[in-house]
């Protein structure tokens, strides 16, 4: 039984195993054929009844033909799985086509289909067959949804083929399986003016290079198709070859989300956890701000960012559509599996923003830095306030454990929810408190009506 698989499916599966294998298909009724007529044919022999032979020896054969046909049968049955969407946001819908193929020239038996899936995507699908006529084709459907972000592999696909009888029962699997990335849940956030936005949100920023005036002018050389209207006459004469004016040329502000990933400045799990709100939080800025138009990167407590590459993982922007959906696409795989560390700090992070050679740029640049924190130590709290230093502006999303458990505030080791912010404030952050059950879009547009250094306006803190 091979697994041929249309566009999108999983690959091809060769089934295992030859006719011994086979014969362990025999069902209980099966197994009692084979047993009643191996004793008729014995009786037959010791009595001499030549007629008890012959139906001895139908009873044993019987099963046996069952199982032969059944053997020859299941190398001739293709099937194939199409997943659809491959990757969903949390609470998300995903439909998985089943097709199976009869390529023999004979009708098969009965026919019983069964997906494996992990059990948070809900029960196991099951699908019986009547019949498959030579050359047919059934196709079946079935949907999963998981309000848990991760990777999870469907498959491979069984099939379970019995004889009309029901002497033989084959269980064959498919090598071919598919995989489900759930991503988290993104929200649709409001156009708000931040800190470090250089000109707006939408079309980025533009450096003139050709200057106003013939003398401040920055010529190059002509290249064929240059409009012959941007031909600088004076730097024609003084180079001896045709200049023309050079154009404006973008300049696309950047952007780093951090996220903290700490296993210590978290507690609970769950869909609702503040964790999972942090992760959620920071899908929702990544695919807003690459949808503005900035070059934007992912980062971590352990210095990890993603999309890799150049420009110290900085990818996407208005440069072009498709670059911008993958690097959408590879934040939100990170983003999909991204667990718990076990770092007790956030200096790699700040080391890794430190080290970006003026990524972020300086004071007065385009550099944007948003960050969801959990619980922060003083420590911690001076190391976050040191990261603004290297940003044109910052937002911070703070979590409190103590909050989001539902317990009164006890003594513990860190500061105060309210002496958090105010240090981070200090330093220039725009600090927010994340409360359980806020809405992530109220608290950006919050971020992005606050006053530079200040918290919030509307008494989340």
């Amino acid at each position: 039984m091979s697994a041929g698989a249309p566009s999108g499916a999983g690959g091809e599966g060769r089934p295992a195993g030859g006719l011994r294998s086979s014969l362990s298909g025999l069902t209980t009724r099966g197994r009692s054929f084979v047993a009643a007529g191996i004793a008729a044919a014995v009786c037959a022999y010791v009595l001499g009844q030549e007629e008890l032979l012959r139906v001895g020896l139908l009873l044993a054969a019987l099963p046996l033909i069952c199982v032969l046909a059944l053997h020859r049968t299941r190398h001739r049955v293709t099937g194939s799985r199409r997943l659809t969407p491959t990757r969903v946001s949390a609470g998300g819908e995903a439909r998985v086509q089943l097709r199976m193929d009869n390529t023999s020239r004979v009708p098969t038996g009965l026919l019983m289909l069964q997906d494996r899936v992990p059990y948070v995507l809900g029960p196991r699908p099951r699908f019986v067959l009547d019949r498959v006529e030579p050359g047919g084709r059934r196709e079946v459907s079935y949907r999963v949804r998981s309000d848990l972000r991760g990777r999870y592999p469907l498959g491979p696909l069984q099939l379970r083929l019995s004889d009309p009888f029901g002497l033989v029962e084959l269980t064959r699997s498919f090598s071919a399986y598919d995989t489900l990335t759930v991503i988290p849940r993104t929200e649709a956030l409001p156009a708000v003016r931040l800190t470090g936005d250089s000109s707006g949100y939408g079309d980025g920023s533009r450096r003139s290079l050709a200057l106003s005036g013939d003398d401040d002018v920055i010529p190059r050389g002509y290249r064929r198709g240059d409009d012959l209207r941007r031909v600088h006459w004076r730097s024609t004469a003084r180079y001896g070859e045709l200049m023309v004016r050079r154009e404006e040329q973008p300049q696309r502000s950047r952007a780093t989300v951090l996220l903290d990933t700490r296993q210590l400045a978290f507690e609970g799990a769950g869909p609702d956890s503040a964790f999972e709100w942090a992760v959620s939080g920071a899908a929702s800025t990544l695919t807003h701000l690459l949808e503005q138009g900035f070059s934007v990167r992912l980062l971590t407590d352990t210095g990890d960012s993603a999309p890799g590459g150049e420009g110290g993982g900085f990818n996407g922007g208005s440069s072009g559509g498709q670059e911008s959906a993958v690097a959408a696409g590879l934040m939100m795989d990170t983003l999909a599996v991204v667990g718990h560390s076990d770092g007790a700090g956030l200096s790699r992070a700040h080391d890794a923003i430190r080290g970006a050679g003026g990524a972020l740029g300086g004071a007065g640049s385009d550099g944007l830095l948003v960050g969801f924190f959990g619980d922060l130590d003083d420590v911690q709290t001076e190391l976050v306030a040191k990261m603004r230093q290297r940003a044109a502006g910052a937002v911070a999303f703070v979590l409190d454990s103590e909050t989001w458990a539902g317990r009164p505030a006890r003594e513990t080791a860190l500061p105060p929810l309210q002496e958090r912010l105010r240090r981070l404030r200090d330093a220039g952050w725009t600090a927010l408190a994340a409360p359980p059950g806020v809405a992530f879009g109220e608290l950006w547009r919050q971020a992005g009506n606050a006053p530079l250094g200040t918290g919030t306006s509307g008494g989340w803190a």
